[in-house]
């Protein structure tokens, strides 16, 4: 592939993880309001209505990650990204018009199927990467989900005073626009080199699960990424009811709290990643990312001031190094014609934490705000402290090898 050609690739794929991100970040701000307004709920039950949708989105990209990886790896990175741009934007324009939220649910159901293509694009940036520059370009996803937090949240909040469905509206002329610049700039990535035929039985989660598995040291590394993603998913999951509970803040406010958090993860993740992989190379950096998350997660579950949380909420970013270092040590792992795959698993097994994390969440925060006296909206945060620090005896733990036999 030509240099130039490379570089808009690379440009199309990053926008369309920015639109991604946007379109989780637009609507966040206006949830709360707009869950309640179609089912009558106060703060605590909305919440809990909040984290059935974010599940049902998450049990979609569970199950059609592998799936759109795996025709991937056969048929291309191309037309499963267009094609999942197009329902994309039909998708947001049916959420918007919602007079129920079994249509809001509906909707959001085939946005998780358009977005577990996510694989897709992660596959086709493995595809253009040389081994020795996977996890750094693994650090530009996240950088390009930062940006969409900085951008999401500011527009979806702006656009929440005007109206809770005004940010739906937008998401889909996003996913418009972008599609059309796709058709334009996308070539494929997948050559007859690396090509693989399709297997069904590899394809679901399972059994894609069941032979990436197989690779050495790399079914350790699923198990740190999802606890990892289990515990960082609290920020999605109760943000908004929790700074509502805690401070009492408007769309805006939060819209505002998540952009700063984008902003530090774009910068960590975007320019601070390659040199600190560099610096101290990945086991030293995942080690770093924990023990900044677990004690970011300590100080939330206990900071009652709004002020000290939205200056607190970009340093909280810092952290945000631990998920492209596992993501590239096991993309080093995998064979080229086997990344579609391995990014549909990893997409499988994030999505895995997104189906229980915010029903875990979510019904904490519930039992601690709305059920009783104890009136602790952070109960949530302490928990993904606790999980962090499993993370870190994992990870540090010594690895028992089998001895090869002696010849």
């Amino acid at each position: 592939m030509h240099p130039a050609q490379r570089r808009r690739a690379f440009t199309f794929i990053l926008i369309t993880l920015v639109i991604d991100a946007m379109g989780i970040g637009l609507i966040l701000p206006v949830l709360p309001d707009l869950i309640a307004e179609l089912n009558g709920s106060g703060i605590g039950a909305a919440a809990v209505w909040g984290g059935i949708l974010t599940t049902s989105f998450a049990v979609m990209q569970f199950l059609f990650g592998p799936v759109l990886g795996s025709l991937s790896d056969r048929y291309g990175r191309r037309p499963i990204i267009l094609t999942a741009l197009f329902v994309m934007g039909v998708d947001y324009l049916i959420m918007a018009s919602a007079q129920t939220i079994w249509l809001l649910l509906f909707g959001r159901i085939i946005a998780g199927i358009t977005a577990a293509t996510m694989s897709t694009a992660s596959a086709a940036i493995a595809d253009m990467s040389p081994p020795e520059q996977k996890s750094t370009n693994f650090g530009l996803v996240g950088a390009a989900f930062g940006v969409g937090f900085v951008l999401g949240p500011i527009i979806g909040g702006l656009l929440g005073e005007l109206g809770v469905r005004a940010p739906f509206y937008a998401a889909a002329a996003l996913a418009g626009a972008n599609l059309v610049f796709g058709i334009i700039v996308l070539p494929e990535t997948v050559t007859n080199a690396i090509r693989r035929p399709f297997h069904l039985g590899r394809a679901n989660p399972f059994g894609a699960f069941r032979k990436v598995a197989e690779l050495d040291g790399v079914r350790r590394l699923l198990f740190l990424f999802f606890t990892y993603e289990f515990a960082f998913i609290v920020y999605p999951a109760i943000w908004a009811y929790f700074t509502k509970a805690r401070f009492d803040w408007t769309p805006g406010m939060v819209g505002l709290s998540l952009a700063f958090f984008g902003i530090g993860m774009a910068i960590v993740q975007g320019a601070l990643m390659g040199p600190i992989l560099r610096r101290f190379g990945e086991r030293a950096t995942i080690t770093y990312g924990l023990v900044f998350n677990l004690s970011a997660f300590v100080v939330l579950t206990l900071i009652g001031n709004g002020w000290l949380a939205l200056a607190f909420i970009p340093l909280t970013s810092l952290g945000a190094v631990v998920t492209p270092a596992l993501q590239g040590r096991m993309s080093r792992i995998a064979a080229d014609n086997q990344q579609g795959e391995l990014q549909g698993v990893i997409a499988s097994v994030k999505s895995l934490a997104q189906i229980l994390s915010p029903l875990v969440m979510t019904q904490i925060f519930w039992a601690a705000t709305d059920r009783g006296a104890l009136n602790l909206p952070g109960a949530p945060f302490l928990l993904s402290a606790a999980l962090m620090l499993v993370c870190l005896i994992v990870f540090l733990a010594p690895v028992r090898r089998t001895p090869t036999p002696a010849a």
